[in-house]
């Protein structure tokens, strides 16, 4: 069986994105690596001025060598030959000073560019709707911020150094060689278009390669989590061998795609030492001839050795550096990809506060769809009087939840307009309409931290008074006692050390704690013991008392409690009324609340 994995059907598209080196594309690359350097501009300056020096002191020795043998050595000349080594060894101290500034500087710029452009990352995920985080698995989105800023720490570190001092040396040398002796130079340097052609083929298949491995590194990842994420229900459906499996197909993909990474170094770098080792043999061949007819000095000869192990040795560092850099121009395009990714939802120009509401709502002629997808409320109407509550119902899918994000204003309709009080939700900024909107979700979701710190969340400057009255009210307060710590208990990331009937309690206390003027309740349906299920159909109650309310409905008491009841088919209200009316009318309703009787029962 095939193990489905979203995203992996782009591979090869992305894979084609590393290649294209447009003008436009590449230009996008450097011009986002030139926004994150602009505010270390004169540490920059800095750290490439020492690297020239460095460089500059690197390619001294040789030639230095060759002046100590002919004018030194070979004619017996020891305050000559003096002479040189001191400078020899002024150029080596030179080059230790240069290159500890140099790769300080260039540290102290990489990790705080880094650190920028994570806060850059996770700042923009917080302003991006909705809709982004249910199109994209959460380990691909962790993926970006970790794996994907790694590989960019690889070049940013040691990467954009590597490249700069080995091109600089690379350049430096050959010029050396030809000012040396021009003939033996370009003997030497005929090597060239052959390495050259076996560096455009490594290009051309390790760039695919290195894109996939990206890619399912993601995967690995993403898969990763979702199961951590899941735990609880993979153990319950004892799902543990099949996840097993699953996970050990997928990181064999990622397996195989480093394997071709593997083969293709393991061919082209013996490729480059064998280069290496020609240049070498043309150097003792051609360069001894030349020696014999007296056309060379034994010096020349010397520097010319040492400097093309010089020059052979950036080839093979470039090489080297060229899978980093393959791996982080596909990093750096995914998180460009992400930071480009606007969001859907987002305040018009001139958007005002939305003054403190009553609770008036009203859906008027309200189209929407998820996506290019078909519409999922296609013409919907709906009026509800302030301090209403009403009761959402409908089989799976008839828009009950489409209803809540468009009340959020999670995303916009394509039609119509959503009212509060009369004023469209459009013509306000989202945050001052959320301050006076509640959502408690199906499940009580907290955070790690502390019970208190989750039941402010809403309110981080809420007293401590305020949050014990709010636990108080929702039957929170006894149960919180018994915690070790009480209310400064660490509950762990999505509250795992507390039952799912304590996290329903403090994400209500949360809510209440809020304050909210509309409230939008998604009712658990897991099971929980009936103490818990009273606590929390009182808590409820009292959540619900003087404001306007819509419910997921699951629970029959809350159904039966209900001001209106909207009976959803096909984002269609096909029902509405009271309880008693609508069980008079013998309808869908009626059928829906025998089946959830049946299930109670």
């Amino acid at each position: 069986m095939r193990v489905w994995q979203p995203g992996s059907h782009l591979t090869m598209q992305r894979g084609a994105e590393v290649e294209d080196w447009s003008w436009r594309r590449t230009r996008r690359r450097l011009a986002t690596l030139a926004r994150l350097t602009a505010p270390y501009r004169a540490r920059t300056t800095l750290s490439i001025f020492s690297l020239l020096l460095a460089t500059a002191t690197a390619l001294a020795p040789p030639f230095l060598s060759k002046y100590a043998i002919d004018d030194g050595i070979k004619k017996n000349n020891l305050g000559a030959l003096w002479v040189i080594v001191a400078i020899f060894l002024l150029a080596g101290l030179a080059n230790w000073g240069m290159s500890y500034v140099q790769t300080y500087l260039t540290g102290w710029v990489g990790e705080r560019i880094l650190a920028d452009l994570r806060m850059k990352l996770f700042g923009h995920l917080q302003r991006l709707s909705l809709g982004f985080f249910e199109r994209n698995r959460a380990g691909v989105i962790i993926s970006r911020l970790t794996n994907d800023v790694e590989a960019l720490d690889q070049l940013v570190t040691d990467g954009v150094t590597t490249l700069v001092q080995s091109t600089l040396t690379l350049i430096g040398t050959a010029i050396l060689l030809l000012v040396l002796d021009w003939r033996l130079a370009l003997a030497t340097l005929a090597v060239i278009p052959i390495m050259s052609v076996g560096t455009i083929l490594f290009r051309i298949y390790s760039s695919r390669a290195y894109a996939a491995v990206r890619e399912r590194l993601g995967l690995v990842t993403a898969t990763l989590a979702e199961d951590i994420a899941g735990m609880r229900i993979v153990q319950a459906f004892t799902r543990e061998e099949r996840n097993t499996a699953n996970f050990r197909e997928v990181a064999e993909h990622y397996r195989a795609a480093n394997m071709q990474t593997v083969v293709l170094n393991a061919v082209y770098f013996p490729f480059v030492d064998l280069v290496s080792t020609v240049a070498l043999a043309v150097v003792l061949g051609y360069g001894g001839h030349l020696y014999f007819q007296g056309a060379v000095t034994l010096g020349t000869l010397f520097a010319f050795l040492l400097y093309v192990q010089n020059f052979f040795d950036p080839v093979q560092q470039l090489s080297q550096l060229y899978s980093t850099f393959l791996s982080a121009t596909a990093a750096l395009d995914k998180i460009m990809d992400v930071l480009d990714e606007e969001p859907h939802v987002l305040d018009k120009p001139g958007a005002r506060e939305l003054p403190t509401v009553v609770g008036h709502v009203r859906f008027e002629r309200v189209r929407f769809g998820y996506g290019n997808g078909p519409d999922v409320l296609p013409d919907f109407d709906l009026d509800v009087p302030a301090g209403t509550t009403v009761a959402l119902v409908g089989h799976t899918g008839a828009g009950k939840s489409t209803i809540a994000k468009l009340l959020a204003r999670f995303y916009d309709p394509r039609d119509g307009r959503i009212t509060f009080d009369d004023v469209d939700l459009r013509d306000v900024t989202q945050a001052s309409l959320r301050r006076q909107l509640g959502i408690v979700p199906q499940e009580g979701f907290l955070f790690a931290g502390t019970v208190a710190e989750n039941m402010a969340f809403g309110r981080p400057d809420a007293p401590a008074e305020e949050i014990v009255r709010a636990a108080e009210a929702v039957g929170a307060h006894e149960f919180i006692l018994r915690l070790e710590n009480g209310y400064e208990t660490e509950v762990q990331e999505r509250g795992s050390r507390l039952s799912l009937g304590q996290r329903q309690l403090i994400a209500l206390a949360r809510a209440l704690l809020a304050d909210p003027r509309i409230l939008i309740l998604d009712e658990a349906t897991s099971s929980v013991d009936i103490g818990t299920e009273r606590k929390i159909e009182q808590a409820v109650r009292l959540l619900l008392s003087g404001r306007t309310a819509f419910i997921i409905a699951h629970r029959l008491s809350t159904i039966r409690d209900a001001d209106l009841i909207v009976v959803l088919e096909h984002g269609q209200i096909v029902e509405q009324g009271s309880h008693v009316v609508l069980m008079q009318k013998q309808g869908l309703y009626t059928s829906l609340y025998g089946d959830w009787a049946e299930d109670v029962a």
